[in-house]
Order: C-alpha cells, then sequence, then structure tokens
C-alpha cells in the first residue's frame, strides 16, 4: 500500500467553505499536487449550484485507498467492496450547533485505485474525474440523490453545470478510444 505514514492534514481553515482535507494515501499527489487548494472552488461552486452560500460552513475529504473504502462502505452502507465515493452528512437540518463555528456539512471520502481505474476507463483525466466525484459527494451532502431518474436528472444536470464553470468535459458523456 502507498498510504503515507502519517496521514496528511492539508486543510484550507479560513476558506470559504473551510475544508479539512486529509490525504492517507500519497498516490493522491500524482493527480493533485495540492488537493486543498483545487477543492475550495469546486466546493464553494456546488453550494452555490444548490443555491446554498459557501460561507460558513466546513467540509471534510478524505483521499484514501480501495481497502480504507471498502471498510467504510462495508460498515456504513452493508456492501463488502470498494466504491468510488462515500457522503456522510453530518448535522440533521435544524439540529443545534455552536453559531459561532462552522457548520459542519459532512465527509466526502474517494478510493485512489477505484478512482484512477474508472479514469483510465472512462478515458478521463484523473484530475477532472476527482474533481467530479468531489462535486458528486458535495451534492449527496447538500441533500441530492440519485435513486430515480428524475433525482439522477437533477443531480447530473447540476454536476454538468458545475463542472463546465472548471473547463471539465461533460463526465456522462460517452468517450471513445482513439484508433
Amino acid at each position: 500500500m502507498s498510504a503515507v505514514a502519517e496521514p496528511a492534514r492539508i486543510g484550507h481553515a479560513g476558506s470559504e467553505p473551510e475544508l479539512d482535507v486529509q490525504l492517507d494515501d500519497a498516490r493522491w499527489r500524482t493527480v493533485l499536487t495540492d488537493p486543498a487548494a483545487v477543492f475550495v472552488p469546486v466546493v464553494a461552486a456546488a453550494r452555490a449550484a444548490a443555491g446554498r452560500p459557501a460561507a460558513g460552513v466546513e467540509v471534510s475529504i478524505l483521499l484514501a485507498d480501495d481497502e480504507a473504502v471498502r471498510r467504510l462502505n462495508r460498515d456504513y452502507r452493508g456492501q463488502d467492496r470498494p466504491t468510488n465515493v462515500l457522503s456522510f452528512a453530518y448535522a440533521e437540518a435544524g439540529e443545534a450547533r455552536d453559531p459561532a463555528a462552522p457548520a459542519m456539512l459532512g465527509d466526502v471520502v474517494l478510493a485512489y485505485e477505484t478512482v484512477a481505474g474508472e479514469a483510465r476507463d472512462q478515458l478521463k483525466s484523473p484530475r477532472d474525474h476527482t474533481i467530479h466525484l468531489v462535486v458528486h459527494g458535495v451534492l449527496h451532502l447538500l441533500g441530492y440523490d440519485h435513486l430515480t431518474d428524475a433525482e439522477a436528472g437533477r443531480m447530473e444536470r447540476l454536476e454538468r453545470e458545475i463542472l463546465a464553470g472548471f473547463d471539465i468535459a461533460d463526465p456522462y458523456e460517452e468517450r471513445i478510444p482513439r484508433a
């Protein structure tokens, strides 16, 4: 495993939104040299597209490996397999919190091997695919889902809109390998 001995905290406290990015697998550095700097505007754009301000919130992003995500998926979702991204929302609407502290939206966790493999198989840039999955995860934290066709359509439209703002191609468009 390529995980760093001590997980690296590379958060951006004081940014809007506040991010706590934890690098548990050093291979993520091959995808993003400064993940926190990339993710701050991405999370802000996802919140804005959902009609929510970026200020006053905190999101935790864990860049892990397949084994860590497999364990989380097994323990919290009953699915003993890795997946590309997991989202864990924190506070329920109306739940009491310290008004001086940022509202903790939740955690977004990505699995390196799965994300890298999908990017390769789908002919996508690993960086763009990672950004798409962070957008997808944050939208889950904001209450979006894709359990029905209507929900999936709404969520995919938002994802396309957000990613276009970062010059990232439509992630749902099929790519054809070059001969």
